[in-house]
């Protein structure tokens, strides 16, 4: 009788766990809109103003990491660079940024990382990793900030920052305010869509790993307390 108990209990315990898991894996906010929100942070620290979250460059960050995705190095380094021209022929018109609103890029920085990394992360090991980028960051020519991120479920993930010196709500406009992108993966700041993609397929499965790890760990004691009842 006790046995069963112990085995219901446990049982009960293994859902509450996976359910847990699959809440905790929802995407509660935008990763490329928390970067977004820790660059002017970073730039307020140092009494910079703060950008503009520009939807039109962050999608094409997106499609510039998109095109690049596959491309990474083992120092974090991402071993693509587009032609210039992609900008204004590839990148722009898939996102749908009205051409005669183009205006100028002042700085992009690219990284990457063979697992997801949360937004504070990121911005740690992957944006600010020298002082060159740092200076990118820093910069205070920019106006406007886009972040785009994308990755397998296995990686490696990308990640995009383009900077404009354009103003806000008249450069980088896009078509009826993005509603037209059809975004299958990854996500980009100012967007009005929903993470989706392998990061969240990442958090997902690393959150179940742990909690089953828990489940176990919960088995074994459980176990061990009856064999001494017994």
């Amino acid at each position: 009788m006790v046995l069963k108990k112990l085995c219901c209990f446990e049982w009960m315990v293994l859902c509450h766990l996976l359910l847990a898991a699959f809440v905790s894996s929802k995407d509660h906010g935008n990763p490329a809109n928390d970067l977004v929100g820790i660059i002017n942070e970073n730039r307020t620290a140092h009494k910079l103003p703060q950008l503009n979250d520009s939807p039109g460059l962050g999608c094409m960050a997106l499609q510039y990491v998109e095109l690049c995705k596959g491309n990474c190095t083992g120092n974090r380094a991402v071993n693509c660079k587009p032609p210039e021209d992609d900008f204004t022929e590839v990148f722009a018109p898939n996102c749908g940024v009205e051409l005669p609103t183009f205006g100028t890029i002042t700085g992009h920085i690219v990284g990457c990382e063979f697992k997801y990394l949360q937004p504070s992360e990121a911005f740690s090991h992957v944006i600010v990793k020298d002082n060159r980028t740092l200076s990118i960051l820093r910069n205070k020519s920019h106006t406007e900030v886009g972040v785009g991120l994308v990755g397998l479920h296995k990686g490696p993930f990308f990640w995009c920052i383009l900077f404009s010196n354009g103003q806000t709500n008249s450069t980088f406009v896009l078509e009826d305010q993005g509603k037209g992108i059809k975004q299958k993966k990854g996500c980009y700041s100012g967007s009005f869509f929903p993470c989706s993609g392998g990061q969240k397929i990442s958090v997902l499965l690393n959150n179940i790993m742990t909690l089953v790890f828990l489940y176990i760990f919960l088995f074994l004691i459980l176990h061990q307390n009856q064999f001494v009842m017994m």
